[in-house]
């Protein structure tokens, strides 16, 4: 006669802390996540990501792609999207027509960019004007280290990279907030009104430009005084900020959390912490039976769109390039293909409780988390992957001994957001979310779990080298 306890053992499932099953896996996850840390403080925009990346790749053997050129199993190749996106394979032995494993993460995160205009002074004080990119909690961004990175065209042409708060002795950037002692009216606010767009003012300078020779000094001093320490340092003037793309990030560097170091804080997490994770596994795999296609990608945090993001067709133009290689047929490429949309998810937080549906949350140390629809409430904007891709997915894990987890984007009605999956799903293919839990997710200092990232890595390694 079967006992409650054997019954309970059969029928029942909870996923378990890492740690508590595997004691050894500290380890080779502490180790691991030190390369992840190195890679985030060089790497905190899309354009720093990917020439990063492209390094990695070069180091291990990839190429660039070229047209027309026939590869063999167990070639690496790459291809760089306007310096902003990207595509890397290893090919299989598989022909290209059973399809191909397709793991696509993103490379932006929120910041505040600045506007085409945006050099002013106000009362002998130099700003730069924003316009914050994705999906910020204003409130956050103030009082906070910020550096300037990004490229400027000069007029004649030429690229600057741009690059400031992030070297020692490098001057930082801040937006400022109100004293405590006046700031009643500030306080009425709504919470996201807390702080408003066009508060977002950030700090350049507070010393005039000063010419002896001159007996009445110029209009606006301060800030020609800023613009004249820029043209020191890069050749550039205010007319160049209109051809530019500049960024502002936190100045922070990532951090062990916790007096266990558990934990790593840092900024653009979401994405760079299954970017990272995704390259590094593709990096690794040296003979798979599907030819390998990771994609890391730019524009999620605003929808996806323009010509760097998924919901254009650049990865599919890649696709029908590596079809061409063997003659295939890309629609029968594209059918057979199984994919991943990697992308971070929230994990439960407990000083929030009301905002999770427990049962179905996921939780930091209990593996990457398999999220089978995102989107809002009524599963809106999501890709809500099949019952069969979802075997496929887990049974690949579990043969590999991977720990993972189920979760949703909080409860329900709370609100919730997407990814990447719906894009990759309208080329025909079968996808599901798999990526790392968060706290504090699109803050200046999110924290991940470094057995998660551990984990995740090796979840996407296994996925690539399936022949499933």
């Amino acid at each position: 006669m079967t006992t409650a306890k054997e019954l309970q053992k059969n029928l029942t499932w909870e996923f378990s802390h890492i740690a508590k099953k595997n004691t050894a896996a500290k380890e080779a996850a502490f180790a691991y996540c030190e390369g992840y840390k190195e890679f985030l403080n060089t790497a905190k925009t899309e354009r720093e990501f990917t020439a990063k990346a492209v390094e990695k790749l070069a180091a291990a053997g990839y190429v660039p792609f070229e047209e027309g050129k026939a590869y063999k199993p167990g070639d690496k190749v790459y291809f760089v999207n306007r310096g902003k996106s990207m595509a890397m394979s290893t090919f299989g032995t598989a022909p290209l027509e059973a399809g191909v494993r397709l793991n696509a993460a993103h490379i932006d995160s929120p910041r505040l960019d600045l506007k085409p205009n945006p050099v002013y002074e106000n009362h002998e004080m130099a700003y730069f004007k924003t316009h914050y990119y994705g999906g910020i909690r204003k409130y956050q961004w103030v009082t906070v280290p910020l550096a300037m990175h990004g490229v400027i065209i000069k007029k004649n042409g030429e690229l600057v990279k741009v690059c400031v708060g992030e070297n020692a002795g490098d001057p930082v950037f801040c937006v400022t907030d109100l004293l405590p002692h006046l700031s009643a009216t500030q306080n009425e606010r709504k919470l996201s009104e807390g702080i408003k767009g066009e508060e977002l003012n950030i700090v350049i300078g507070s010393l005039p430009f000063v010419d002896e020779s001159e007996e009445e000094g110029v209009k606006d001093a301060v800030k020609l005084n800023a613009l004249a320490l820029l043209n020191e340092m890069y050749g550039i003037t205010e007319h160049d900020f209109m051809r530019a793309e500049i960024e502002f990030v936190p100045a922070t560097k990532a951090q062990d959390v916790g007096l266990d170091r558990s934990l790593i804080g840092a900024y653009g997490q979401d994405d760079k912490v299954c970017a990272y994770t995704a390259l590094t596994a593709e990096i690794d795999t040296k003979a798979p039976y599907y030819t390998t296609v990771t994609v890391l990608a730019d524009k999620e945090e605003i929808g996806s769109y323009g010509n760097t993001g998924l919901n254009s067709d650049f990865v599919l133009h890649y696709l029908e390039d590596l079809a061409a290689t063997q003659g295939a047929n890309i629609r029968k490429l594209l059918r057979n293909t199984t994919a991943l949309s990697s992308d971070v998810n929230g994990a439960y937080d407990p000083s929030f409780a009301s905002v999770y549906e427990e049962r179905n949350s996921c939780f930091v140390n209990k593996g990457p988390v398999l999220t089978k629809y995102t989107g809002a409430r009524g599963k809106s904007g999501s890709n809500d992957a099949s019952a069969e891709t979802m075997a496929k997915v887990i049974s690949i894990m579990d043969e590999a001994d991977v720990f993972w987890q189920i979760g949703e984007l909080g409860a329900v009605d709370e609100g919730g957001g997407g990814t990447v999956a719906l894009y990759v799903a309208s080329m025909d293919m079968d996808v599901v979310d798999l990526g790392v839990p968060i706290l504090c997710m699109h803050s200046p200092f999110e924290l991940s779990s470094k057995l998660d990232v551990y984990y995740t890595y090796k979840a996407f390694a296994a996925f690539l080298e399936s022949d499933k």
